[in-house]
């Protein structure tokens, strides 16, 4: 019999408001003392401790002990990605206003890894940036590179025509979760992602999602499109 991965069970796992809520304050990928996911979710310890039992028995969280103490984090990044995925989902349904969730980092909402793209409050003023400096152009719901935007992005190593593959869009628009608006994908995202990185402007962290923005990547990605 062909393995089929229980999407049941693990949906099942998320349906609940508070076991979610509890999810949500661990996406950045740190450790939260079982008290702290109870105070964050509403719930007296007892509950909490029930709650977070079924998650960790369903393979979403991994419990460390510290001493007397409990603290959980996600089981693995894929968890985390999972999670925004499906924010990302409900988000697309709503793209006027996303309210900010229960126990997301303001370092998460500033800037973090989106799949292969860049992420957060940077990505999605990125976006309205590169539109309104004439690089990118909707048309019909397409999303397009300007001739001037072709030449701006060459400039800096990514040249458009190259990007183009059976695989994936060169470039679309992805919904943001934490912001109600959207920013760049696609290949032309995991370009500028790539640049950002080598060139030293954004910087991983111990958060399998986080990324920290240095002083010059600020200035230099602020310059995009203008």
């Amino acid at each position: 019999m062909q393995y089929i991965p229980s999407i049941s069970q693990i949906a099942t796992l998320l349906a609940d408001p508070k076991r979610s809520a509890m999810i949500w304050a661990l996406i950045d990928g740190t450790a939260r003392g079982a008290d702290d996911l109870a105070r964050l979710a509403g719930l007296s310890p007892s509950s909490a401790s029930a709650h977070l039992s079924r998650l960790s028995s369903g393979g979403l969280l991994t419990l460390e002990a510290r001493g007397r103490k409990r603290f959980f984090r996600l089981a693995a990044p894929e968890v985390g990605r999972a999670v925004e995925a499906l924010a990302c989902v409900s988000a697309g349904h709503s793209p006027a206003s996303v309210p900010a969730q229960p126990g997301a980092s303001l370092s998460l909402r500033r800037a973090r890894l989106c799949s292969d793209h860049l992420g957060g409050e940077l990505a999605t003023d990125l976006y309205q940036q590169l539109l309104a400096g004439g690089w990118l152009e909707r048309i019909d719901n397409n999303l397009i590179v300007t001739p001037l935007g072709a030449a701006g992005f060459a400039r800096r190593g990514i040249f458009i025509d190259a990007l183009a593959t059976r695989q994936r869009q060169s470039m679309c628009q992805c919904s943001d979760w934490s912001e109600g608006r959207p920013h760049l994908g696609g290949a032309l995202g995991a370009s500028l992602m790539t640049l950002f990185q080598q060139s030293g402007w954004l910087r991983s962290t111990e958060s399998s999602h986080v990324l920290r923005v240095t002083d010059i990547g600020l200035r230099e990605i602020g310059r995009l499109g203008r």
